[in-house]
């Protein structure tokens, strides 16, 4: 039972902290958000998630993750820090 609660953690953590990461990575928040599908999407065919609970706990951590780079997004490039856009 110990290892369900470290995958509902992780699941619940980390989606969100990867779309944040890449956006800063990538300076673009879409690509940041298809990045960390793609590594959910590796994951599932891996069998690390394996319940419908997870993907759902997954899938909210990518929304709120989104969210949150979206403002980060919006809030650099209203403040002039992006060179390209």
């Amino acid at each position: 039972m110990e290892s369900m609660f470290t995958k509902f953690l992780l699941s619940l953590l980390l989606p969100g902290l990867f779309v944040v990461l890449f956006t800063r990575v990538t300076f673009n928040h879409v690509v940041g958000l298809v990045l960390t599908v793609a590594l959910i999407a590796a994951a599932v065919y891996a069998g690390y998630t394996n319940t419908w609970f997870l993907y759902i706990v997954n899938a909210a951590s990518l929304t709120i993750g989104f969210w949150y780079a979206t403002n980060m997004y919006k809030r650099s490039k209203k403040a002039g820090t992006h060179e390209n856009e």
